[in-house]
C-alpha cells in the first residue's frame, strides 16, 4: 500500500493552508476534526452540512487537507483514522487558522469556530 504524505512541520506552507480551507466542505470537515477529543474516521464525513458527499470527492477532500499540513491520517485496518495539525499550523503561522475560522463563522454554512484545537466554548 502506498505511503500518505504529510508535510513536516517546516515545509507547510501558508498558500496550500489557504488552498485547503478555501473550500466550504473542507473547512467544515478540518473544524469538525480540530474540534474532537480523538480522531476521526473518514466515514463519519459522508455528509457535510446535510449534504452527501461521495466517496470519491471525500478522498480528494481528506488528500487535500492532509498534503496542506492541516490533518495526519494513519491506517488503522480499513479505516483512515485523521486527527488535527491544528498547533502545528498555530505554531508555524499564528492566528492564521482562527481567522479563516472566524471568517467562516459570518456564513450560514459556517464550521464550527475552533481554538487552539477545540471548539470555541468546550471544555
Amino acid at each position: 500500500m502506498r505511503a500518505l504524505f504529510h508535510p513536516a512541520k517546516d515545509d507547510i506552507r501558508a498558500e496550500d493552508v489557504l488552498h485547503a480551507l478555501a473550500d466550504p466542505v473542507r473547512a467544515t470537515i478540518f473544524t469538525q476534526i480540530a474540534s474532537a477529543t480523538c480522531s476521526q474516521i473518514c466515514a463519519a464525513f459522508s455528509s457535510v452540512n446535510n449534504k452527501p458527499i461521495p466517496k470519491s470527492s471525500l478522498s480528494q477532500h481528506f488528500r487535500v487537507l492532509r498534503e496542506a499540513g492541516l490533518i495526519r491520517s494513519e491506517r488503522q485496518g480499513v479505516e483512515m483514522h485523521n486527527t488535527s495539525r491544528f498547533d502545528e499550523i498555530e505554531a508555524r503561522f499564528p492566528g492564521l487558522l482562527p481567522a479563516i475560522l472566524v471568517a467562516y463563522s459570518t456564513r450560514k454554512d459556517a464550521p464550527a469556530k475552533v481554538t487552539r484545537g477545540r471548539r470555541a466554548g468546550a471544555r
